[in-house]
């Protein structure tokens, strides 16, 4: 029930990220604080389950992922749950800022950082948070046994069960 995807597929990543653009997008434009917490929900389910629980990465691999004429290209799951976990982070950090401390300001910076992050994972396939798992891992702070397929994908081919 409590397990995140591994592998992941890239294009459902990258898509669900896309949808996140959205969401931060209209949060900031029309500044509903409510959507904060849209937005922090999406980012604990995500890095609680996957897509299990969260309707937008539901929506993605079950319906958008499907019926793209593209194949999956499998990456590693611990660096995607990972950058799920930082979004969470800031998500519910803004949502913190806004009702705890009645802090707008610091919890649209929040969002802003989000959609930053969203938008190079979901155009330019560009994962911040990967980045940060993979700089962890050199460093020794993350175990390589968390993440033993982060050197070798080749050992992966099921494509069809993470689609």
């Amino acid at each position: 029930m409590f397990r995140f995807p591994n592998p992941v597929n890239e294009l459902s990543a990258r898509l669900v990220a896309a949808g996140v653009v959205a969401l931060t997008t209209l949060a900031l434009l029309v500044r509903w604080e409510w959507l904060l917490f849209v937005l922090a929900y999406g980012f604990v389910a995500r890095v609680l389950s996957g897509p299990r629980f969260s309707p937008l990465a539901i929506l993605v691999t079950r319906v958008v992922t499907p019926n793209l004429p593209l194949d999956a290209k499998l990456v590693p799951g611990p660096p995607k749950r990972f950058a799920q976990g930082i979004g969470a982070a800031l998500s519910v950090g803004a949502v913190v800022a806004a009702y705890g401390f009645d802090r707008p300001g610091v919890a649209w910076l929040l969002v802003a950082a989000i959609l930053v992050a969203a938008v190079l994972e979901s155009v330019f396939a560009l994962c911040l948070g990967c980045k940060a798992f993979a700089v962890l891992m050199r460093a020794g702070v993350i175990p390589a046994s968390v993440c033993r397929d982060c050197q070798d994908l080749s050992r992966r081919t099921d494509v069809a069960a993470i689609r």
